[in-house]
C-alpha cells in the first residue's frame, strides 16, 4: 500500500519488483542468508542507500521476494474436483519450493498478504466451493496439505544438501555403507527394519522422491476425505 517512491528527489531508476527479483536471483544462487541490502544494490548497480526509497528494511525485501515467487503460479486453473484441486495445489507448491530452496523458510512463518499470495490463497480456498464447510475447517485442510508438502520438500532439500556437502550421489552414499547394512540385518535385533531393507524398492528408485511424494499425498487426501462433506 506504500507509494512506489516518494514525491521528492529524482525519479527512481528501479522499482520494488526490481528489488524483489534481484533478491530472488541472489537467494536462488547462494541461499537466503546471502541476501542483503548491499548485495541487492550491487546486483542492481545502485547505491545501498537508494534502496530505502523502495523498502524500509530487509524484512520488506523478503516479503516482496516471497510474493514475487508466488506470482509464478499466476494463470493456474484448478480442475474443479476437490481432490484433483488439492493435488494440483500440492504439486505446484512442491515444484515452486524446489525451484527456490529458500522459500520454505519464509512460507513456514507468517502469512504473506501481497497481491500474488492473496490470489493464490483465494484460488486454494476455491477447492472447497460448494461444500458445507466453515472457514476454520477450510484452513485446517489447507494447513494439513501445506504441512505435508513443506515436510516433504525439506527432506528433499536436505538430501540435496547432503549430496552437495559429501560429493556423493544417493546411490554412491548407499554403496558406501559397505558392511554396515548387512551387520544391521544379521544382528537379528531389528526384524522390522531388516524386512524394509530387504524388500523395499522405493529407496533404490531413481524417482524415489516423486514416489514418496505421491504416496504421501494420496494418504493425506484420503485422510481429508473423511472430514469433507459431498459437494452440493
Amino acid at each position: 500500500m506504500r507509494p512506489e517512491h516518494g514525491t521528492r528527489g529524482p525519479k527512481p531508476t528501479h522499482g520494488r519488483r526490481d528489488v524483489a527479483v534481484a533478491g530472488i536471483r541472489i537467494a536462488d544462487a547462494e541461499g537466503i542468508d546471502a541476501v542483503s541490502m548491499r548485495r541487492i544494490a550491487a546486483e542492481l548497480g545502485t547505491g545501498t542507500t537508494s534502496l530505502y526509497r523502495y523498502v524500509s528494511k530487509k524484512d520488506d525485501v523478503l516479503e516482496l521476494m516471497g510474493d514475487e515467487v508466488m506470482g509464478e503460479l499466476r494463470g493456474t486453473t484448478l480442475p474443479g474436483d476437490w481432490r484433483a484441486d488439492l493435488r494440483t495445489i500440492a504439486r505446484l507448491l512442491r515444484e515452486t519450493a524446489l525451484r527456490h530452496p529458500w522459500l520454505p523458510s519464509l512460507s513456514s512463518g507468517r502469512a504473506n498478504h501481497g497481491p500474488n499470495s492473496l490470489w493464490w490463497t483465494e484460488l486454494s480456498l476455491s477447492a472447497f466451493d460448494g461444500m458445507d464447510l466453515d472457514t476454520d475447517e477450510m484452513l485446517a485442510n489447507l494447513s494439513t496439505l501445506s504441512a505435508f508438502v513443506l515436510g516433504h520438500v525439506l527432506g528433499e532439500l536436505g538430501d540435496q544438501e547432503a549430496a552437495r556437502r559429501s560429493g556423493l550421489t544417493h546411490e554412491q552414499w548407499m554403496e558406501q555403507q559397505g558392511e554396515y547394512g548387512p551387520s544391521i540385518m544379521n544382528s537379528g535385533d531389528w526384524p522390522r527394519l531388516t524386512r524394509v531393507m530387504i524388500e523395499a524398492k522405493t529407496p533404490h528408485a531413481a524417482d524415489r522422491q516423486d514416489r514418496l511424494f505421491e504416496a504421501g499425498l494420496a494418504r493425506v487426501l484420503d485422510g481429508l476425505a473423511a472430514h469433507l462433506p459431498p459437494r452440493k
